[in-house]
C-alpha cells in the first residue's frame, strides 16, 4: 500500500518575501532568436555555480541568472516547429511548448567526469509534446562550452504514467531534486482533472539517474529506469482550494539522527485540469524530514513583507548557499508579456528541527 504524509500547517513558521526583482535578459530582445526582453512563466531554479539557472514552460530558454540584480544571460533551447522559442495562446502555438517544469542540478561527480554539473529540465508529462528531457553540458561559471541536448523520452514517461500511484489522473511533474548516490526524485503536481474514476495526486518518487542518463542517450539499447519509492502527499488547502507541489529542494545537510530535509513550494490554483492555469488562492513554503523513524511535513504561508498572503504563484524554490533562514523563490505571472520574478525569503522559526514526537505518515 502506498504511504501518504500529510502536511500540517506550523504557526511557529513564517516565510516572509523580502526583496523581488523583475527577471529580464541583459542583452535584451533577439528576433532571430525569437528571444524576449524578459524571463517569461518561470517555472523552476537550481543552482549552477553562483548563478540561478531558471527554466520557463512557454520559452525556449534557460535563463542564467544573477541573483544579486535578477540580470539574466540567456542560453538557447533547440527551436519549435517554424524555428520559434516562444509559445502562448496569442500566438496560437501553445501546444507546441515543451512545458518545461522540473529542473534539478547533477554535481560533477555524478555527471559522467566533465567537471561541470549538468543541468536537467523535465517536462510536464502533460502531453505527448512535453515528453522532453533537456540536459545542458557546461553553464557552470568555469565552463568555457555549452551544450543543449533534448531528448524525446516518451518511454520514461510511459513509465511515470503507468506507476499509478504517483501519476493519479494527470501527470505532471514539477520538481525534481537530486538526492546523491545517483538518485533523483521527482514530485508530481496533484492539479490535474479526475478521470474514469481516478484522482489527481500529490506525490513523489525516486529514479535512478545512471540508468535515465544511460536511457537518454540511447533509448534503443538501455531501458528506462523503474519509479520507485513513490509516497504520496496532502499538502492541505488555502482559501478552500487544495494546495499543490509546484517544486521542490534540497534542505540543509543532515541534522542529526540521519534526517534529510527537503524544501518544497506549492500553489493553491483552482486549475480545471493540469495543461491549463487558474486563480491562484495562495502559496506555501514547506519542509519534509524524512528519517528512519518516519516522516514529517510541514508548511507555512507565504506572505509579503507587510505580512499579507503573498498573491503570486511560486513556481521554483533554493536555499540560500550556506544559509538555511533564506530561500529564493520564482513566480510565474501568468502573463507573457510581464516579466517573472525572483524573490528573496526569510524563513523565520524552526524549519530544520523536528520533535521526536512527530509523524505525519499513514
Amino acid at each position: 500500500m502506498t504511504r501518504t504524509v500529510v502536511s500540517l500547517p506550523d504557526d511557529a513558521l513564517t516565510a516572509t518575501v523580502v526583496r523581488s526583482l523583475l527577471l529580464r535578459y541583459r542583452d535584451g530582445a533577439d528576433a532571430a532568436l525569437d528571444r524576449p526582453a524578459h524571463v517569461r512563466a518561470a517555472s523552476g531554479l537550481a543552482w549552477v555555480g553562483s548563478r540561478l539557472a531558471v527554466i520557463q514552460d512557454d520559452t525556449n530558454f534557460v535563463a542564467l541568472v544573477d541573483p544579486t540584480d535578477g540580470g539574466a544571460d540567456a542560453v538557447p533551447l533547440p527551436a519549435g516547429p517554424g524555428g520559434v522559442r516562444q509559445f502562448d495562446d496569442g500566438r496560437g502555438n501553445k501546444a507546441h511548448k515543451l512545458d518545461l517544469e522540473a529542473v534539478v542540478s547533477v554535481p560533477a561527480a555524478a555527471a559522467g567526469g566533465s567537471g561541470e554539473p549538468l543541468v536537467v529540465a523535465f517536462g510536464s508529462g502533460s502531453s505527448p509534446r512535453r515528453e522532453r528531457v533537456v540536459v545542458c553540458h557546461g553553464l557552470g561559471d568555469r565552463a568555457r562550452e555549452v551544450r543543449v541536448d533534448l531528448h524525446d523520452a516518451r518511454d520514461f514517461y510511459a513509465g511515470l504514467r503507468a506507476a499509478a500511484d504517483f501519476a493519479g489522473s494527470e501527470l505532471n511533474v514539477e520538481g525534481a531534486v537530486y538526492l546523491g548516490g545517483g538518485r533523483l526524485r521527482l514530485f508530481g503536481r496533484g492539479n490535474g482533472a479526475p478521470r474514469d474514476g481516478v484522482l489527481p495526486v500529490d506525490a513523489t518518487c525516486d529514479v535512478d539517474w545512471p540508468a535515465l542518463a544511460a536511457h537518454l542517450g540511447a533509448p534503443g539499447r538501455d531501458p528506462p529506469p523503474v519509479p520507485t519509492g513513490i509516497v504520496q502527499y496532502d499538502l492541505g488547502a488555502v482559501g478552500g482550494v487544495a494546495l499543490t507541489f509546484t517544486d521542490a529542494a534540497r534542505g540543509p545537510g543532515d541534522a542529526g539522527a540521519g534526517t534529510r530535509w527537503t524544501v518544497y513550494t506549492a500553489a493553491a490554483e483552482a486549475s480545471p485540469d493540469a495543461t491549463r492555469d487558474g486563480p491562484v488562492a495562495g502559496a506555501a513554503i514547506g519542509v519534509i524530514a524524512e528519517r528512519s523513524s518516519g516522516t514529517a511535513a510541514r508548511w507555512a504561508l507565504l506572505r509579503d513583507a507587510a505580512g499579507e498572503p503573498f498573491a503570486g504563484k511560486a513556481e521554483g524554490i533554493v536555499l540560500a548557499p550556506g544559509d538555511p533562514t533564506r530561500a529564493y523563490v520564482v513566480v510565474d505571472r501568468d502573463a507573457y508579456d510581464a516579466p517573472s520574478q525572483l524573490c528573496e525569503v526569510a524563513l523565520g522559526g524552526p524549519w530544520f528541527a523536528l520533535d521526536d514526537g512527530a509523524r505525519n505518515s499513514r
